[in-house]
Parts: structure tokens; sequence; C-alpha cells
């Protein structure tokens, strides 16, 4: 039987490290791609690559079926003659660390160019003529953007658009020729400001006045105690359903063509969601609406069989919800750093994950290892350090954060994906997200010095010794 065991690591568009402000489809990308390689590495997660909010979050998007425009690649605009080379050094970055979003408006003027210019090329427009007769959804939102923008910006989001597309697939070829599966991430929710709501409102729970009658959230947790007030429409499922999920169904077609598998985020929401009025000032107003969960997964079963689908089962988990995941056969998600929060979380200490399992140190909304170990209370951390082994060790040296990798690769889960900062045990300052908070978020970059130093060799070893250098 062909092994399953891989191991991966989860590294955002964004954060890639390039010459351009923010992280792109270009040589960042390509580089980073054969570093996973030569890591051992199987596998690479990533964000949802959709156009972000004005908080930079790509979990509110204007269209699920969308790209960020700063992914586009300027030196790959430059080499296809639509920028001179004037224009193409007007976009270096000043920095390396972080996204440069302040900077990043100027960027739509210069993607204003190369589309003006590639309007030109009869084998540019039949390219994108294409993209967007194979995408009905895609060319939805490219008309959606132009309609809230002026009509005379429809050209420049399908040429925009359509490059996006046509950069990412070309990067998924070469991580496929390395042996590097991509791994996408489906938000369960859009943007009230969205095509989705534009043109399907049939699809979203709406009052009277065609707004939203209530709207997602989560309730208290672990991240913050007054919940999470998302604030994204939350979909009619009794219509969805008299349609066979044709939204979902889309969608699904749409990552896995994108992408050789996906983690759908939320998934709980799938089985109950936590509905909020849409005047409440807080989430904890919520209450647990059910989803017709079983109807949907029978609904994308064609497309997800033999597929890697990823259940982010992570949050407030009912039995009702467990049983699902079982019933979707995904497998579900476990956090090293939930492990030790209570009794309740100890399916997230390795000793108990199974094998139909995807295991993290952490996820996009975790501290880093490093960070975590630092903020722990005493007696946390001393349980932490006798569950590896290291009881009255120093938490902060190389054998103790080596242990705990260990007891992830050690541990049934056919799947063990790393955040990038932990191959690198950066500190609290590099996290992606701090869930319920808006600012400071989504800009962390990496430089290419610390992608080349990144413990690769190392890494491939302790891969090679648990089994998980196979595809």
């Amino acid at each position: 039987m062909k092994n399953r065991r891989c191991g991966g690591v989860l590294m955002p568009i964004f954060a890639l490290p390039g010459e351009y402000g923010v992280g792109s489809f270009g040589e960042g990308a390509r580089a980073f791609v054969r570093s996973l390689a030569r890591g051992g590495f199987r596998i690479w997660q990533l964000l949802p690559l959709c156009l972000a909010d004005e908080a930079h979050s790509p979990y509110k998007s204007p269209s699920s079926f969308s790209f960020d425009p700063w992914f586009v690649d300027i030196g790959t605009l430059a080499a296809q003659g639509l920028l001179t080379e004037a224009e193409r050094q007007s976009a270096l970055g000043r920095t390396e660390h972080t996204c440069e979003y302040s900077r990043l408006s100027e960027r739509m003027e210069l993607l204003a160019r190369a589309a003006a210019r590639a309007s030109e090329r009869a084998d540019i427009r039949d390219r994108v003529r294409e993209t967007m007769a194979r995408f009905p959804y895609l060319s939805e939102f490219c008309s959606f953007m132009a309609a809230r923008e002026g009509e005379g910006r429809l050209w420049f989001w399908q040429f925009v658009e359509s490059e996006a597309l046509s950069e990412w697939m070309a990067l998924k070829e070469y991580a496929a020729s390395l042996g590097i599966r991509t791994v996408g991430d489906m938000p369960i929710y859009v943007s009230e400001e969205s095509s989705e709501m534009a043109y399907h409102k049939e699809w979203f729970w709406l009052d009277e006045n065609a707004r939203p009658a209530a709207v997602a959230g989560v309730p208290p947790d672990y991240f913050c105690e007054d919940g999470q007030l998302w604030g994204n429409p939350l979909y009619n499922w009794q219509r969805m359903q008299e349609d066979g999920f044709a939204f979902f169904h889309a969608r699904m077609e749409y990552m896995l063509t994108l992408f050789d598998g996906v983690r759908i985020d939320h998934f709980r929401g799938l089985s109950s969601f936590w509905a909020v009025p849409a005047s409440a000032k807080s989430a904890r107003e919520g209450r647990w609406v059910d989803a017709p969960g079983y109807a949907l997964i029978d609904a994308l079963r064609p497309l997800t069989a033999g597929r890697l689908v990823i259940a982010e089962d992570l949050g407030n988990i009912t039995d009702e919800v467990r049983d699902l995941v079982r019933y979707s056969t995904f497998p579900g998600m476990r956090v090293l750093q939930f492990g030790f929060l209570s009794e309740s979380d100890a399916v997230h200490l390795p000793h108990f994950y199974e094998k139909n399992t995807v295991a993290y140190t952490g996820t996009h909304d975790n501290n880093t290892l490093l960070g975590y170990m630092f903020s722990l209370p005493d007696a946390v951390r001393r349980r932490v350090l006798s569950y590896i082994g290291r009881e009255g060790e120093d938490f902060n040296t190389p054998p103790v954060y080596d242990a705990l990798l260990r007891s992830l690769f050690s541990s049934a889960a056919d799947t063990v994906i790393l955040p990038m900062q932990d191959l690198l045990l950066f500190g609290e300052d590099t996290r992606f997200n701090t869930p319920g908070t808006r600012e400071g978020n989504w800009a962390f970059r990496f430089t290419w010095q610390q992608i080349a130093a990144a413990p690769w060799e190392r890494m491939r070893r302790l891969l090679e010794i648990y089994g998980r250098t196979g595809n």
C-alpha cells in the first residue's frame, strides 16, 4: 500500500520573500518550493488567495473565486513586456519584513498600465476570454468590481484576475515537478459586499430589506472571551439544498482545480453555525442553528473522492460535529498547542492522534510555538516539558523544540504541517493573525536569508526517521 505519511509547511503567499513589497507568485515562491523539496516536505499549505478585506484578512472576501491583485508578480509582467524597466524599479519594496500595504495602493496604477498594454495583445485577449468563459463566477467578480469602480474597469479586472490565475497555475505545475502538492484554504463565508451577495441573494439568509438577518461569528472561546463577531452574511441553507448546493459544488470544483487539496475553514459551521443578530454588538448574543452538513457532503462526494480535503474541526466541537467529520471521511485537524489547555482538549496530544488526521504545531490563528511556550503559565509549561521527557530543563533550548516536533512526526497522523515560523523558531512578533483584533495581522514576511537558513537538512532527517518523505 502506498505510504500516505508526509510532512508539509504552512506558508501564505503574502509572507514569501520578494522584491516588490509583498509576496507574489514570482521567484520568491519558486525558491520556497525548492526549499520544501530540499527539506523532504511534500505539502505546501497556503492561506486563501482571494482578495482580502480592508483589514487584509482573506476570510472576508468580496468573492470566494477571486485572486488578490497584489500576488501578481511585477517581474513577470515586465518579462512579458507589459511594464517598462523604470516601472518595475518603481515597484521595488523598501522593507523585507512586512507587507507594505500603505504603498500597495500605488500598485493599482501600475497594474492598470500593464492591463492597457495587454489589451493590445491578441494572445493575452484570447487567454483572458478563455479564462472568463471557463470560470463564470470569476467573471462575475470582475463585473462586480467594474460596477463598483466604473465600467471602464472591466478589462482591468479581467486581465488582472486572468494573469493571477495563469501565474498561480504555472507555480502549481512547478511545485508538482518537484514532488510538492499544494493545499488551498476555502473560507466558509464571504463578505456582505461581495459578488455572491450582489448576484445571488437567494443563497443568503436576508431580511425584508435584502440585508443580512443574522451574521456569522463564534461564541466565547480560547481566543476571545466575548466570542468573535465576524459579520459575514449567513447562508439560506434550505434554498441551497433545493438547488443541490450549486454554490458549494462550484467552489469545491474551483478549489480542486487550483490546488491538489483543500482545507475547509470552520467545518463545524456545516453541522451548526453561530448566528448573531445583525444589530448585535457582541457575538455573545448569538445562537446555534442547524445546517444540512450530511446532504452537503453527499453532494460534494463526486468531487472530493480520492482528494485531500481537510476538515478544520476546531473550536466548539460537539459529538454532532465529530460524527459529521467521520461521515465525510475527511481528515480532521489536531493542534499541539491545544493539547495542554485542559483534560477535555487531550485529543490534541500526539499520542491520541488517529491515522486520518492532519497535525499542526499551530495554525495561522495561533501564536508561534516559541511564543506559545513563553506565554504559558509555569505549571502548564512544566506539563509540556514532562510530556516530552524534558522535566526541569530550560524550555528555551533547541532540544526542547526538537522533542516537540518529534512528538508530532512520530505520531500516527498521516500528515504533519508546520507553520514556517516554527521551522525557524520565531517568536510571537511573527505570528500571522491574532483573532479578535484588526491591527497588525496578515503582514509578517520572511526574507530570502531566513528561508535559506531554515534547518531543511535536519527536517529531512526527521521526516525520513518517521517515514514522512513519501507521496
